[in-house]
């Protein structure tokens, strides 16, 4: 799969080289001409009595100098170092001076009128922040891997099945586990749409929101043939990911007895995919277990609670 993370990563390293180098010299043209006028600034000087210490440290532009390079200049041109390098750290750097630029640009809201160059900058601060936090999002995806199919426990026991379907992989590393600890069989769903990527990601969206089924492969195994089957699913927009509502429709009436596994984002039990699951499968009040997991990190795992 195309990685999603090498170009956040170019798009970041440019703005932290656009921001640190563009502060660098705003700040280096006020230190050579703390009056400002050189650069057209000295008329701004009166609005920084609004500050504290005005009389101290704002009767010209050296300390305005000072820490434009200190708070914007030289981190964010070691954020971009950091980048280059290949460092984490820098992208989490990168995203945090983000914020850092339009926490400044916000004190010049406070204390200039209105103008085009301000709000252009803070503008620049959200979109390196933005770019920041997909870039960290995407690597910790990236980093994310899923154990091969080979651990001599799986298919042990031939009247158990597990099956899955997993777009990130997330889904698929529980799927595995689950197999190797019961012995089941594993089978899992392929969808015929696209799903992988940034467009994949989408395109999933889409079916979910509107809950349509999707297109899958038909090449399902004998479901009949088991005494037991473990269906895992994503969550898709708060409700069973599409290929897998899919799956269940195609299965029904042929599952003697089932369990489910399901993965979202949000810390919420989503007992609503497995009543569908159950609905749609023929069964009722089947044990569902829910995982709330983040980037690949496995945060809480609940046992959802059914009719008593």
């Amino acid at each position: 799969m195309r990685s999603r993370y090498l170009p956040a990563r170019r798009a970041l390293i440019f703005w932290t080289l656009f921001i640190g180098l563009g502060a660098v010299a705003g700040a280096v043209g006020m230190l050579a001409d703390p009056s400002g006028h050189a650069m057209g600034m000295d008329a701004m000087l009166p609005y920084f009595q609004k500050m504290p210490l005005a009389d101290l440290l704002y009767k010209d532009f050296v300390f305005p100098g000072i820490a434009l390079l200190l708070v914007n200049g030289i981190p964010n041109l070691c954020a971009a170092a950091l980048l280059w390098a290949k460092k984490p750290s820098g992208v989490v750097l990168g995203g945090i001076f983000g914020v850092t630029l339009m926490m400044w640009i916000g004190i010049q809201f406070y204390l200039f009128p209105f103008n085009f160059m301000s709000t252009a900058y803070f503008v620049f601060g959200f979109l390196q922040a933005v770019t920041g936090y997909m870039a960290w999002v995407f690597l910790r995806q990236e980093r994310f891997s899923v154990p091969a199919e080979t651990d001599p426990r799986i298919g042990t026991d031939p009247t158990r099945l597990v099956v899955y379907f997993s777009r990130m992989g997330y889904t698929k590393r529980v799927a595995l586990e689950e197999a190797a600890r019961t012995g089941a069989c594993v089978y899992e769903i392929r969808s015929t749409e696209r799903t992988q990527g940034t467009a994949g990601f989408w395109w999933c969206g889409r079916y979910g929101m509107h809950r349509w089924d999707m297109p899958i492969e038909t090449d399902m195994p004998d479901l009949s043939a088991f005494r037991h089957v473990t269906v895992c699913s994503p969550i898709w927009v708060f409700h069973l990911a599409a290929p897998v509502r899919s799956f269940c429709r195609q299965a029904a009436g042929q599952i003697k007895e089932a369990d489910y596994i399901l993965l979202h984002h949000q810390k919420n039990d989503y007992r609503n995919a497995a009543e569908e699951m159950d609905r749609l499968l023929g069964l009722c009040d089947s044990p569902a277990v829910s995982i709330c997991c983040r980037e690949g990190r496995y945060l809480r795992r609940q046992r959802i609670e059914r009719k008593a």
